[in-house]
């Protein structure tokens, strides 16, 4: 197994309930930049929100946000975006509106949810993703029923009540193939780590794909490893897995 590039999700991933990194989660990745490999976070958090852990663990060569919804380089320039279109979004308002759940959106503009709303029309934004989050089983399956229906939307989740939506076509495996391309890399010589379903095509084209401990049944199963739980470094314990096989060959 050779890994020149580890992408890692961050909620249920590398940070733990409290939203930190553990010393051996941090440890672990320097321990792979020591080595020349990349170490990308690939997230479904907007730059504001994943800025201070990545200054954290020391800058990397590429940073993914939002689903792969933007792509920044290691001085933190923006060099790859992929809006939601408006129209798309005015129709997930509606839909909102119709089912009367709790929103949720990132925009270039700022975050918006149901206990902060936008205060312009919907047209004064840049949209990049979208979401609800609902609670009752019954309700959130009438939603993504509908979703689903529009083959311009990728659905996925960083929760099992979570619904996220990004343009078809944008989710992490599409943006880290970017990546990969610009760093003169294959897809096989990725791990890339995550716990939800907006990691799961990461996870499935990524040459090792590993799952969280604390991964929902559908990751897991397609991970090709399984690692140690979120609150138990399972980081770490992929990291150093990747590692060990690079001293044994």
């Amino acid at each position: 197994m050779t890994i020149k590039l580890i992408a890692l999700d961050m909620d249920g991933t590398l940070v733990n309930h409290e939203g930190e990194v553990s010393p051996e989660n941090e440890k672990a990745i320097q321990r792979a930049k020591e080595k020349g490999i990349h170490v990308v976070l690939s997230t479904g958090r907007s730059l504001r929100n994943c800025r201070d852990i990545s200054d954290q663990l020391g800058r990397s060569s590429y940073l993914i946000t939002v689903n792969g919804g933007e792509i920044y380089d290691h001085e933190y320039n923006l060099v790859d975006t992929t809006p939601l279109d408006r129209e798309l979004v005015k129709l997930l308002w509606t839909l909102k509106e119709k089912h009367d759940v709790y929103f949720w959106s990132s925009t270039t503009q700022g975050l918006f949810n149901s206990h902060n709303p936008f205060d312009q029309e919907i047209d004064a934004y840049d949209w990049l993703k979208f979401g609800f989050d609902i609670k009752d089983d019954e309700v959130r399956k009438v939603v993504m029923d509908e979703l689903m229906k529009n083959q311009a939307l990728e659905i996925t989740n960083s929760s099992p009540t979570n619904i996220e939506i990004n343009p078809a076509g944008v989710n992490k495996a599409a943006a880290l193939v970017k990546v990969c391309e610009w760093l003169e890399l294959s897809m096989e010589e990725v791990m890339g780590v995550g716990d939800s379903m907006n990691d799961i095509a990461m996870i499935r084209e990524s040459g090792f794909g590993v799952a969280m401990g604390n991964a929902q049944e559908e990751v897991k199963k397609a991970a090709d490893w399984v690692t140690g739980l979120h609150t138990d470094h399972g980081v770490a314990q992929a990291i150093d897995r990747v590692l060990a096989s690079m001293i044994e060959e």
